[in-house]
This record gives structure tokens, sequence and C-alpha cells, in this order.
């Protein structure tokens, strides 16, 4: 299925970060054009880990520029944008009805499909207590009580009195009590019926659950469009080049910290490949010490990677263009 998020699209800008809110736009700028960044948001469902997380997605200044200096994208200040959108502007009755009521479809939504699951769970209960068999297959001294609870020395303090009724309990209504909640005790107001085995569906709509939105588009709509006065680029490393480099040559490039490098370079998406090299970039005459090149050599190798470094070549006099980048592998051998 083809995309759908129209070019250019914005970027925020907040903090001096760069972000991404719409699932749409951060899927785009994965599969067109290899923009990884990372998730920053938390998950509802799981509001305490820290190994996956969700939208929105923040951007490498490296990412965000080659966006922008791509012409796909434009910067947004994402402040200015809600308050003259949103604030100065205002919604209209009709607008903020209509935003009002899609919440509301949703939460309702949400509450069938969570009361669908809890209906699934209770046939599981019974698959699982009884088997799949027919329920007449069950003896009935087995759903019959042995009496031994009652005993000969009284009743206990707030003891019912069991109801009697024709023929014992099914198996269907001995695991629906598992889900339904204790009555009180107390003399009832009309003769009690036999419970059926079957749920009945409730003739009420489910209470519609309550709906964080995770973007703000809508209700500002439209989408922000491009300021009348160009953002200033993002400020970008020295490694600017080398990131620009090997995105040119379709790597995934994706934050390198946890390898000790600025970048680690993936031939396809990270869902599916291992990166291939750690990336460190430099000044064409930046000066380095000899012992990182050997730490991030070993380094590299230890983790089946190579350690890449390079820069931008400067051409000798300031008559002649620059030249392109240059990089160099360096790897361990013999490990």
């Amino acid at each position: 299925m083809g995309s759908t998020v129209a070019e250019p699209f914005p970027i925020f800008t907040v903090a001096h970060k760069y972000i991404l809110y719409d699932v749409d736009t951060v899927s785009h700028a994965r599969a067109k054009h290899n923009i990884t960044g990372v998730l920053i948001g938390g998950l509802p469902q799981a509001p305490q880990q820290n190994v996956f997380s969700g939208i929105p997605l923040e951007l490498m200044p490296e990412e965000a520029r080659l966006l922008v200096e791509k012409g796909v994208a434009y910067l947004v200040e994402d402040v200015k944008a809600h308050k003259d959108n949103m604030l100065g502007n205002g919604l209209a009755p009709e607008e903020r009805r209509a935003f009002q009521n899609a919440l509301r479809k949703q939460g309702s939504a949400a509450a069938k499909d969570a009361e669908r699951k809890m209906e699934e769970r209770k046939k599981g209960a019974l698959e699982k207590k009884f088997g799949s068999s027919d329920w007449n297959d069950i003896p009935e001294d087995m759903l019959v009580s042995n009496g031994k609870r009652s005993g000969k020395k009284g009743k206990r303090a707030g003891s019912r009195t069991p109801v009697p009724h024709s023929g014992a309990a099914t198996p269907a209504e001995e695991v629906e009590s598992l889900f339904t909640p204790p009555v009180s005790a107390g003399p009832p107001s009309a003769p009690p019926k036999a419970a059926s085995a079957t749920p009945v569906a409730s003739s009420s709509e489910p209470t519609p659950w309550a709906v964080t939105p995770t973007t703000s588009i809508p209700p500002l709509d439209p989408i922000p469009p491009p300021p009348q006065q160009a953002l200033p680029l993002p400020d970008v490393p020295t490694s600017y080049p080398l990131f620009k480099h090997l995105h040119e040559k379709s790597y995934f490039m994706s934050p390198g910290l946890r390898f000790g490098c600025q970048y680690t370079a993936y031939p396809g998406d990270p869902l599916r490949f291992h990166s291939h090299f750690l990336c460190s970039g430099m000044d064409w005459e930046e000066e380095f010490d000899l012992l990182d090149i050997v730490g991030g050599g070993r380094l590299g190798t230890g983790v089946k990677k190579g350690y890449l470094i390079g820069g931008q070549e400067v051409s000798e006099t300031k008559e002649e263009e620059d030249k392109g980048v240059r990089t160099f592998c360096i790897e361990w051998g013999g490990m």
C-alpha cells in the first residue's frame, strides 16, 4: 500500500530537538528515506519498561538537516505553531463537537474490543477447565455438592442458605461465576431464576474509554505550512559529511553511543539486518590518538563489525572545490 504522506512534511522543533509526532510520517521517513530516528514516547500498556518505546520519534540533527536539504521536509517551531493555530484561531463549536465525537468513537471501539477479549477469556477458561467436549458427557455427581462444607455444628456467621433449583449447575454456570462479582446476602425481591449457560449480551453499549490523542492533527488542522522565513538548518557535528555520504550509499544510520562511536551503519532496515560498521567522522586535518584507532578496531572486530572512519577531503587551494568524502575501515586481524 502506498504512502499517504505528502511531501514536504513538517519536522517540529522543541527545545533544540527535532520531533515527528505522526505515525504515518514516521513510517514514511523510514520506508522512503532510510531515516529511523529514536522512539522516545512511553507506551500506555507498559509505562515502566525501557526496552521498547512509542511515538514521538526524535531525529538526530543530522537526520533532520538531511531531510530539509533534500527538500522532503521543513522545520516548524512547535510552540509557535500551536499558539497560532490552536489558541489564536481557536476551534469553532462544530469543530470541537466533531473532534469530541471522533474521540468518543475511538473510545467506544476500544471498549467493545476489551469486552470481546473478556468473552474470549471466559470461553478459554471453560475449555481449559472442562475441555472442548460436550458438557453432557460429564457425570452429574461431579457437579453436585458433597455437603461437607455445611457440617452438623451449625451454620457459619454470614453464610448464605443455598437456593434450591431444579438440576445441578452446569459447567458454564460454574465458570461464569468466576467472572461475576458476589451478590450481597439478603432476602430476594423476586423468585430466583436459573442462570443460563449462554452469556446474555448486554442491551446497553459499554462505557467508552477515555482516549488521549497522540498527535494534535486534528484538531490542529491543517498541517502547519512552511514558515514564511525558513528556520535555520540544524547545527550538526563535523561528522555530518560522513553521515551524508553513507546515507547516499543507502545505509541506515543510527546513534552509535552503545558501541563507543558516533553512528552504526546498517545495510538495510535495522529490524532485518545487523550493522556492518561502527562509524566515526573527523575533519580532514584533525589530529587523533592512535590508541583510539586501535581500540575502535578491536571493539569493532569483537562485535563482528568493521570500524570505519572518514571525513570530507579538503582541497589544497581555495580556488579548488572540496573533494568527496574518503573512508577507511580498520579491522583487527587474528581475533
